[in-house]
């Protein structure tokens, strides 16, 4: 298991003082919060640390951007992520406490504030970590995909920089912001499609606004042609994405040109990680990331249940050494 220290004493000691305090008689919510400073800022959204002074616990709090506060899809979008991550309660995700608006009138949601080291800064140190213990985090990610899509939720943004493993082991799936959910009847929602097409070539992990959802290097070929019947497996040809990273020590497609990346994960077929990896690569899981890699999702694991079997099959003897 991955082991880090434990959080930071921000979390702080309890006190009786602080467990016995007495609500005031009316309850202000514009006053609830205590901000204690700036966490992420990502390209529609912020997310700041502050004190719940009712709770006295430290929390996450996300709100949009001064520039998207009275974009209504933005809005639509953010009340969505906070909903779906509040209704997925499940121990590989984020939970969600409150909901609301703030004096101006403005949506925010509150979330647990979780420490640790996301993979992808876990993959900066790949050679102090065996495979055994990076495949248990992608397993526990599987969990959390399988659990959201049996309540009819696809992430669609599944990259390192999402996952986080805490300090007492716990491994998280961060980010719904780009989830797709349907309608009763099966239709998509009414935003879809709604983003721009154009990335800049020196950006290639960017999710922003006006920029193709979720991250280039993860994406399937349905994700990036905006499939209207995007499924489920985009998750699945993602987390297939993170494992052959882990296995080959770099993305299925790489160039310094966003077209030619493109070009890449639409029509070539990545090399076997056994054959670029300095490290031996299992059979099995060699076979489980090349086949999440199909360009079609109907060449993919037929769910993230099947991903899962795969991964916890007795894979560790099954090694094949990087062919000169």
């Amino acid at each position: 298991m991955l082991t880090f220290k434990q959080p930071p004493k921000e979390y702080g000691d309890i006190y009786l003082e602080d467990t016995d305090r007495p609500l005031p008689e009316v309850l202000n919510p514009n006053t609830r919060y205590m901000f204690l400073g700036d966490i992420a800022k990502g390209g529609k959204s912020l997310i700041k640390s502050c004190k719940d002074l009712h709770l006295s616990r430290v929390v996450a709090y996300k709100t949009l951007r001064s520039e998207f506060v009275n974009d209504s899809i933005e809005q639509t979008r953010l009340l969505r992520e906070a909903r779906v991550s509040a209704m997925l309660q499940h121990p590989n995700t984020v939970p969600t406490y409150e909901i609301g608006r703030d004096r101006r009138g403005n949506y925010y949601f509150t979330m647990k504030l979780v420490h640790g080291y996301t993979l992808r800064e876990i993959m900066n140190y790949r050679e102090r970590y065996d495979l055994t213990q990076l495949v248990h985090v992608v397993e526990q990610i599987a969990h959390g995909l399988a659990y959201a899509h049996a309540h009819g939720v696809a992430h669609r943004d599944i990259k390192p920089e999402n996952i986080l493993v805490g300090p007492f082991n716990e491994v998280l799936l961060l980010d719904w912001g780009l989830a797709k959910v349907w309608t009763k009847d099966g239709r998509a929602s009414a935003d879809e499609g709604q983003e721009g097409t154009e990335l800049p070539d020196s950006d290639k992990t960017i999710t922003g606004h006006g920029k193709l959802q979720g991250t280039l290097c993860y994406m399937s070929p349905e994700q990036i042609h905006r499939d209207p019947n995007i499924s489920y497996s985009t998750d699945i040809y993602s987390l297939g994405s993170v494992l052959y990273e882990l296995l080959a020590g770099r993305t299925p497609f790489d160039s310094e040109k966003t077209y030619e990346i493109l070009d890449m994960v639409e029509n070539q077929q990545p090399q076997r990680p056994s054959e670029v990896s300095k490290y031996p690569v299992p059979r099995i899981l060699e076979k489980l990331c090349l086949r999440s890699l199909s360009k079609t999702p109907t060449g993919r694991p037929a769910s993230m249940e099947e991903f899962i079997n795969v991964l916890q099959q007795d894979w560790s003897s099954d090694l094949i050494k990087r062919r000169r």
